[in-house]
């Protein structure tokens, strides 16, 4: 376990699931601790139904999330470099994130996390997948990073 970064940005493949799912739940586990923000490569889908369910289960509100990508970042002024760390959690983010940070300080973690989309038959067999990313992502964070002060689940 290490300490806590200053800012960390979380990302995937269209900032819909996973990297949204990992900013929620870093928040409710760290609080105002650390700058917590995601991105996507893409920014084409919205914020999946069934990772705002699966969120919810946990107290972590994610339904107002607005997807977002790297360059719409760039774009509206975050300078990636000012980020501490990044969080890739596929591997086409990975590689875009080490792109846009090869000149600076930013650390760049690659963690697998499984893209539970189009995973399973019926509702009930979708948020088992679903619930098993964010699990993935919970048990990774606190495993980096400890359980923080404001847990509570």
């Amino acid at each position: 376990m290490s300490t806590l970064p200053q800012s960390i940005l979380f990302c995937c493949d269209h900032n819909s699931v996973r990297s949204p799912m990992a900013e929620g739940i870093a928040k409710k586990l760290f609080g105002t601790d650390t700058y917590l923000q995601s991105a996507g490569v893409k920014n084409d889908l919205e914020i999946d139904g069934f990772a705002v369910n699966v969120c919810a289960e946990l107290g972590i509100e994610l339904s107002r999330h607005r997807s977002r990508s790297f360059e719409e970042m760039m774009q509206w002024g975050d300078d990636l470099s000012s980020f501490e760390m990044i969080v890739a959690l596929s591997p086409a983010s990975q590689r875009l994130a080490q792109e846009l940070t090869r000149t600076s300080h930013t650390d760049v973690e690659y963690w697998p996390i499984m893209d539970p989309t189009g995973l399973g038959e019926s509702r009930e067999d979708r948020l088992v997948y679903y619930r098993q990313a964010r699990d993935q992502i919970k048990s990774r964070l606190i495993e980096r990073w400890g359980e923080g002060a404001n847990t509570g689940q």
